[in-house]
């Protein structure tokens, strides 16, 4: 894992830093697992735009990711490492022993030929392994966490990002995520032993504003040079400031509590994260 600062021989590389890429074993994906991705250009079923900035991009077609890890006590060798564009971390294809193919998200560390498993209990806790959060040791860093048993993971999945079993009792285990909240998940609930891979992806600067549009992301207009029908910050003569920032609906931004008191999930969250 490193990245590499490019020699300023165009203007648009002076910025430019990539990532090696060093860890990706091939380039080539596994064409039963890719499906054709359609571009919207922020646009519904009736043609009318309804998110703005997006639009155009390189084509590419998506990876089906094994979230749910649901094959349980068989062996799984890992095929290969590999770029995918729909996401920032890694993924990995995996050969169970029955020769069924599978991507997962592929943790720091994974490497070819590995074998991983995935199982309720009896599971040792090394990296790549599923289990869930009863089995798993305190202390331990974890990703890929589901939030309900059975479907599938949806927390710690970005490039780098980790969570951390800090304690067990009852039928919950307190886990400490990523963005710093301290929060109450079922011990029945499966989690991947380690953290998530190419966690250099925020070290990666795009050196200019043409790769933007490569990723399908037009040009944000700033609020503050709209009109006041537009937008709370826009109007006002010459260069106004905007006053106090806040989003189209008025709604104040930086640090303005939007969660509501009376939220069913508030009650699991131990902590709320630190600004």
């Amino acid at each position: 894992m490193s990245v590499r600062k490019l020699k300023p021989i165009t203007p648009g590389q002076r910025f430019r830093v990539v990532n090696e890429f060093d860890t990706i074993t091939t380039d080539k994906p596994e064409k039963s697992l890719l499906i054709p991705l359609k571009k919207t250009g922020g646009r519904n079923n009736q043609g009318k735009m309804t998110m703005r900035y997006i639009g155009g991009g390189h084509k590419k077609k998506y990876r089906i990711i094994d979230f749910k890890r649901n094959k349980f006590g068989v062996d799984a060798k890992v095929v290969s490492i590999e770029y995918d564009p729909n996401r920032t971390a890694f993924i990995a294809l995996v050969q169970y022993t029955d020769g069924e193919k599978r991507y997962i998200i592929a943790p720091a560390g994974l490497k070819v030929d590995q074998v991983i498993v995935s199982g309720q209990e009896n599971i040792a806790p090394e990296i790549g392994n599923a289990m869930p959060l009863s089995q798993i040791p305190l202390g331990t860093v974890i990703s890929c966490i589901e939030l309900r048993p059975g479907q599938g993971a949806n927390i710690a999945r970005s490039a780098g990002t980790f969570a951390q079993l800090m304690a067990k009792d009852g039928k919950y285990a307190t886990v400490k995520l990523p963005s710093g909240e301290t929060r109450m998940i079922l011990l029945t609930c499966l989690a991947t032993i380690g953290a998530v891979s190419n966690s250099d992806h925020q070290l990666v600067l795009s050196g200019k504003a043409g790769r933007s549009r490569w990723l399908g992301r037009r040009p944000r207009t700033r609020a503050v040079v709209m009109n006041p029908v537009d937008h709370p910050m826009g109007g006002g003569e010459g260069r106004a400031t905007g006053g106090h920032p806040r989003s189209r609906k008025g709604i104040p931004a930086k640090g303005y509590r939007t969660r509501s008191k009376t939220k069913s999930s508030n009650k699991y969250i131990v902590e709320r994260r630190k600004k």
